[in-house]
């Protein structure tokens, strides 16, 4: 069994495959699964690599390699697996938060949901017969920066790792974003770059779109444009109707969000620039 996992991005260079295995086998460790990838255009190196062996401290094994690869490298090293802990941001819709809540309640989900948060209180009695608390913060005579500030409070309590955009249809601000830098994951109802924004499957529709689609994305100050995690598609023709394409396009939605929510909880994503590495 895995214990040790280890990820690195640094520039690349000859021999570090020949480097990183040689650390990681005078730490005595065994190497499980190793993925990398050359990013020619960036130069830039990444690896992933699940370890099994004696209890090396992981800051003992992380100067090892930043010796070696120099201060420019990201080095991250820890405990494998390791459950991450979500908050779920959301409106009205449920499909998505009942999908993560069915996976969460099996155990299947990857992560753990400490709270869900939401604008509308609709969604209340449903996450709490999963035994999850349910914040409703309400947007009424209240500043987008009193709503934020809010919220923020409630998720102070709970340090999640990563905050789940489950159709929640509001635009966080760059002050909000940067208290969870590359840590906010969003699921679109299109297959973005086409039809960012608001209203998607009704603009798909009116262009007699033939594939609709759904993106789950780390979210950053302009709209719908973060690096991609996980995208899908699916077939549609000119007999669907609007509301035919969004019940098409929800179950893709959940699919797209749940792989991308077990890919960043596993740690098999690196963000690099506007683009993502993801090891499967």
């Amino acid at each position: 069994m895995t214990n040790t996992l280890i990820l690195i991005q640094c520039p690349d260079k000859l021999g570090l495959v020949v480097l990183i295995s040689g650390i990681v086998a005078r730490q005595q460790l065994n190497i499980v699964v190793m993925r990398e990838f050359v990013d020619h255009d960036s130069a830039q190196f990444f690896t992933r690599i699940e370890c099994s062996g004696t209890n090396t401290h992981p800051e003992t094994l992380k100067k090892a390699f930043k010796d070696q690869l120099g201060p420019e490298a990201f080095v991250r090293v820890g405990p494998y697996p390791s459950d991450k802990r979500i908050a779920v941001l959301v409106t009205k819709e449920y499909h998505c938060l009942g999908d993560i809540l069915v996976k969460h309640f099996f155990g299947v989900l990857g992560a753990e949901v400490c709270c869900v948060v939401g604008n509308h209180d609709v969604l209340t009695s449903f996450t709490r017969r999963f035994s999850i608390p349910f914040y409703h913060v309400s947007t009424e005579e209240k500043s987008k920066q009193a709503f934020e500030e809010e919220v923020l409070q409630i998720l102070n309590q709970y340090n999640p790792d990563y905050l789940v955009l489950a159709k929640f249809m509001r635009i966080l601000s760059p002050e909000f974003l940067a208290r969870y830098p590359n840590r906010v994951i969003n699921i679109h109802h299109s297959f973005l770059p086409a039809f960012a924004g608001a209203h998607p499957y009704r603009r798909a529709f009116e262009r007699g779109v033939k594939l609709i689609g759904a993106t789950a994305h780390f979210v950053t100050p302009e709209l719908d444009a973060g690096p991609i995690i996980s995208q899908q598609t699916i077939k549609i023709d000119h007999t669907y109707t609007v509301a035919q394409m969004v019940e098409a396009g929800q179950e893709v939605e959940k699919t797209v969000l749940s792989r991308a929510l077990k890919l960043v909880a596993r740690d098999q994503v690196f963000i690099s620039g506007n683009k993502t590495i993801v090891f499967e």
